[in-house]
């Protein structure tokens, strides 16, 4: 863990949070404007998601961008759009109902792309909407990060693994 500012950027499978960072939705916004250009002929819709877009919220320092596709989600052309802006399809990345793209080594962007306003495209945003009203949940979410942290600086999957009962919790689903 770290306890200072930090710029973007994780090696593959480490963990390791970083302090909230006020440039973090700046950032965002310049990223934002480059995928709605990229996939305009997409319609794509991008907002924010993950740590990074919860104010006051230690997280990895890594961009996390919920991009909604109305209709047919077309993996090649959304690889042939943001291949140019450095993205490549993470096929090994096993989010659920989600096309993943990365971009940066190391890792500073992922960008999930789910049919826009279908479930998973409303869990995304349900839990980061709770978590910035919700400050009770959002310092148990926070709380457990930092003890998955420690446990598993090298295990990205057992990290996320582990915060999957509370994200359930917090949606409301268990």
């Amino acid at each position: 863990m770290n306890d200072q500012q930090s710029e973007l950027g994780l090696p593959q499978r480490q963990v390791r949070l970083c302090e909230p960072d006020p440039a973090w939705a700046d950032l965002f916004a310049q990223e934002k404007a480059a995928l709605e250009r990229a996939l305009a002929a997409q319609g794509a819709v991008c907002e924010h998601c993950g740590s990074t877009s919860i104010p006051g919220m230690p997280a990895k320092p890594i961009l996390d961008i919920l991009v909604g596709i109305p209709g047919r989600i077309d993996v090649a052309a959304l690889s042939d759009a943001l291949s140019p802006l450095g993205y490549e399809h993470a096929t090994w990345a096993g989010v659920p109902g989600h096309e993943i793209f990365g971009k940066g080594d190391p890792r500073t962007h992922l960008v999930h792309v789910v049919p826009l306003a279908g479930p998973a495209w409303e869990r995304m945003i349900r839990f980061r909407d709770r978590l910035r009203a919700d400050h009770a949940a959002a310092a148990e979410y926070t709380a457990l990060k930092r003890e998955l942290a420690a446990r598993y600086p090298m295990d990205r999957s057992a990290y996320t693994d582990g915060k999957t009962e509370l994200v359930l919790r917090v949606l409301g689903v268990s």
